[in-house]
């Protein structure tokens, strides 16, 4: 699905599912990409001939910059704010509900919204260079939507630290360290060999063994539609506040580097 600005795109070979986003701005999410991921990974979730998916952002910069800023600031009434951040809490759920493993391709930084997919996906491979930062405290809102996916991934005390220093990034290291990625390699190369390696063995294992699996990892979120609903409410009234508009517009002026 292709938009004026950025695309969500997938293909499905030998088994082997990859779903890809774009967007110019550091591969920030806006509404129409975050509505495509999740529909795109609920249609290739219950699709036969795959068995394996391959999340991963365009490009060879940032994996994913979170929350789109333009549309942040547009948000008018609550309402309008929980639509937005129900958008995140869709792909989270999409991705917890899929049957099969989701490979996270991490080549870059990962912000807000971004670690949040990171942390969804059931199998991290990252560079060296996939620092991490959730940066919504920043900006007068706070991580509610995706902390429940980082949290489950990090621990309670790691996502904290992670909400209440806002502004410092954590090294793809310290991701690691914490649970968050599984594997760190030194260049995109060798990256991309383990995640096709990985892929590919998984591809030939029993869909049905890795299907119950699945549903072992994820035992205790089955509240999560609601919770993330809840947390999508927070998040758009939040949106609202002076606070953050302010902070916002500061913000713009920075992209992710």
């Amino acid at each position: 699905m292709q938009h004026s600005e950025g695309y969500v795109r997938s293909e499905i070979e030998h088994g082997i599912a990859t779903i890809e986003f774009f967007h110019p701005s550091s591969n920030s999410l806006p509404s129409a990409i975050l509505n495509d991921l999740a529909k795109t990974i609920n249609d290739i979730g219950i699709d036969d001939r795959v068995k394996v998916i391959i999340l991963r952002s365009a490009g060879d910069r940032a994996f994913c910059a979170g929350a789109s800023f333009d549309e942040l600031v547009a948000i008018s009434s609550e309402a309008e704010g929980k639509k937005f951040f129900s958008g995140f809490a869709n792909v989270i759920n999409a991705m917890r509900k899929c049957h099969k493993f989701i490979i996270g391709r991490i080549q870059g930084k990962a912000v807000g919204g971004g670690v949040g997919l990171a942390s969804a996906v059931d199998y991290a491979i990252a560079t060296e260079d996939a620092a991490v930062k959730l940066s919504e405290l920043a900006v007068g809102i706070g991580p509610f939507v995706v902390g429940p996916a980082v949290e489950r991934k990090v621990g309670l005390s790691s996502f904290s630290q992670l909400a209440i220093d806002a502004t410092e990034w954590r090294s793809a290291e310290w991701a690691k360290k914490h649970g968050l990625y599984a594997e760190l390699h030194g260049s995109v190369e060798e990256m991309d060999d383990s995640v096709k390696a990985l892929a590919e063995r998984l591809s030939h294992s029993s869909p049905e063994a890795m299907a119950s699996l699945k549903k072992v990892f994820w035992q205790g979120t089955e509240h999560w539609d609601t919770l993330l609903a809840d947390r999508a409410a927070v998040s758009g009234r939040l949106v609202l506040s002076e606070f953050t508009r302010n902070a916002i517009n500061k913000f713009k002026a920075k992209t992710v580097r």
